[in-house]
């Protein structure tokens, strides 16, 4: 594996720049060259997209996206590194936005192909709902924490809420194991790169399905039949009558459930 950047090489350029790495941030630099170019041959950036990254941190995956895509759109929460880059990166088709990923507005950002980004891990998983609950609509190819990228792509019988939170709006796929000392400062945890293509949603059914997952995993331990009367507040025999009419067993637990039959709960309790 050849080295990107060099830990001594980002202390070095922080120090030079009179800034220091924001733990809370969730600061973790790529230092190896294959993580960039495992990240970017899943992304396929053409000359005819437009890219969004978060937390592009020193550039390193920045400067080859801008040397490939249309235009890259960063988005840097660190004032101190947004304006580092404007420095440092001297391209044309490159524009970086200070600002919090979580807060932003889909009105104030410009329009865009794809997500490709190594983003801190303690927002993996509300970025992700952000981007797949406010209609983007865009691919997004993902450097995560590797237990998240595990979760989202789990199935029956190990399903979960986090899992069919990303589900229902997008196929999600996992494609490698990152080591942990790939970066600088070295995480706790592996990571992993994931990629997650949104497919078409019925809306209509939206609520209620979040609704009904949120009370099939109440309680874990107990069965089916008790979490949903419980959580949809319900008496059994209605739970029961939906239950036999969509072929799920009262006694099944809530991991052992297909997305495909939560949508058909959500759509018969709708």
């Amino acid at each position: 594996m050849d080295n990107l950047d060099t830990p001594q090489n980002i202390k070095e350029l922080l120090k030079k720049e009179n800034m220091a790495v924001l733990k809370q941030l969730g600061q973790n630099f790529i230092t190896q060259a294959w993580v960039v170019d495992k990240l970017l041959e899943a992304a396929q950036i053409t000359p005819n997209d437009t890219i969004l990254e978060i937390g592009p941190g020193m550039g390193i995956l920045t400067e080859p996206m801008a040397k490939t895509a249309k235009k890259v759109i960063a988005i840097e929460k660190d004032k101190k590194i947004a304006q580092m880059l404007k420095e440092r990166l001297a391209f044309d088709n490159l524009e970086i936005i200070h600002a919090d990923a979580l807060k932003i507005k889909k009105q104030d950002l410009p329009e865009f192909d794809k997500i490709v980004a190594n983003i801190p891990f303690y927002i993996t998983a509300p970025l992700i709902r952000k981007f797949l609950e406010q209609d983007w609509n865009k691919p997004m190819f993902l450097l995560v924490q590797k237990e998240v990228g595990q979760r989202i792509v789990s199935e029956p019988p190990n399903l979960n809420i986090l899992a069919l939170s990303v589900q229902f709006y997008a196929q999600a796929q996992f494609v490698c194991v990152v080591d942990k000392d790939c970066f600088w400062p070295r995480p706790r945890v592996d990571a992993a790169i994931i990629k997650i293509e949104p497919r078409p949603v019925n809306k209509e059914i939206e609520k209620q399905f979040f609704k009904v997952i949120k009370a099939g995993f109440s309680s874990p331990r107990k069965q089916l039949l008790n979490n949903l009367s419980a959580g949809l507040k319900l008496p059994k025999e209605k739970i029961l009558a939906v239950l036999d009419k969509t072929g799920i067993s009262p006694q099944q637990r809530a991991e052992t459930l297909s997305l495909e039959q939560w949508i058909s709960l959500a759509i018969n309790f709708h």
